[in-house]
């Protein structure tokens, strides 16, 4: 049987398209049921027909970005190592996404950045920058842009790296996607003003190469972000802020919710970790204790 190697740049469910080493593209399908595959995996591959071929093995990853509930998983990408959470001025966006997105990235030791999208909307722009503001915190860099005018500035931020977008449906990742490739052709949509929300116009993940050493990994728009595969500790480290006050905690289990003389919540009292980051972390981990 000859193998060949390849890395996965599309994934449409079970089935997959396989970048090879010279440029050519396979249609892919796993040989069991169930799929353990995502987009950015380096695989071994059978071929079987002109063209299409069967997965065979994925190669060691150096990273997973998934999301996960009480009863599935969802792979969203791998071997990624920046994640980028898109927003916009609108429509209206969840900070609790931002924050449980963090907490997914920083568990795989992955950079992180929120892009503030359609920034041209300038009388709505000042409200959006407050919404963000307990973020900066985190630290996580923050970039403004209109995607539909310039996404220059967000180009040094992705060199070097394979970065997957992450957001709500509207935020505009596709249109972001089009205006650093112009020949990818992703599909947009508009918002619906009615609800305040996108609507879904990416169905499936895909990589998109920019130069020789960076990529980027359009992703579905999500609504929640489950992190049911996190310990407490990982969830701890997706709030990096609370780390220079973890040392005044009295105890070291301490869940930093009612226990006495924690440092966490004395921070949050005397404003040094900003109050909602600190909700986000409660929800976060209650939903994790139920």
């Amino acid at each position: 049987m000859t193998l060949m190697l390849g890395t996965i740049v599309a994934a449409y469910g079970r089935h997959y398209a396989v970048e090879d080493s010279e440029g050519g593209v396979w249609q892919a399908l796993p040989r069991a049921k169930k799929s353990v595959y995502a987009c950015g995996d380096r695989v071994q591959c059978e071929p079987v027909a002109d063209g299409q071929a069967r997965l065979v093995a994925c190669l060691p990853r150096s990273s997973l970005l998934y999301r996960s509930d009480e009863h599935r998983q969802k792979l969203i990408a791998a071997n990624a190592t920046q994640v980028v959470i898109v927003v916009a001025v609108e429509p209206s966006f969840s900070l609790e996404l931002i924050s449980r997105a963090l907490c997914a990235a920083f568990a795989q030791r992955l950079a992180a950045l929120i892009v503030l999208n359609k920034a041209d909307l300038v009388e709505r722009l000042p409200a959006a920058r407050a919404l963000l503001a307990p973020f900066q915190g985190a630290p996580v860099p923050i970039v403004e842009l209109s995607a539909q005018k310039n996404a220059l500035p967000l180009r040094p931020f992705l060199a070097g790296h394979l970065s997957v977008l992450v957001g709500q449906s509207g935020m505009g990742k596709s249109t972001l996607i089009n205006a650093l490739i112009p020949c990818a052709g992703a599909r947009t949509n508009t918002i619906s003003s009615a609800l305040d929300a996108g609507k879904h116009t990416t169905t499936h993940t895909r990589l998109y190469r920019l130069t020789d050493n960076a990529a980027v990994i359009d992703s579905p728009g999500l609504q929640t972000f489950g992190l049911a595969h996190l310990s407490k500790s990982e969830i701890t480290a997706g709030f990096p802020e609370f780390e220079p006050h973890l040392l005044h905690c009295r105890f070291r289990n301490c869940q930093h919710v009612e226990e006495p003389a924690c440092g966490i919540r004395a921070a949050v009292d005397a404003g040094a970790i900003h109050p909602l980051r600190y909700a986000h972390y409660r929800a976060i981990l209650a939903e994790r204790q139920a």
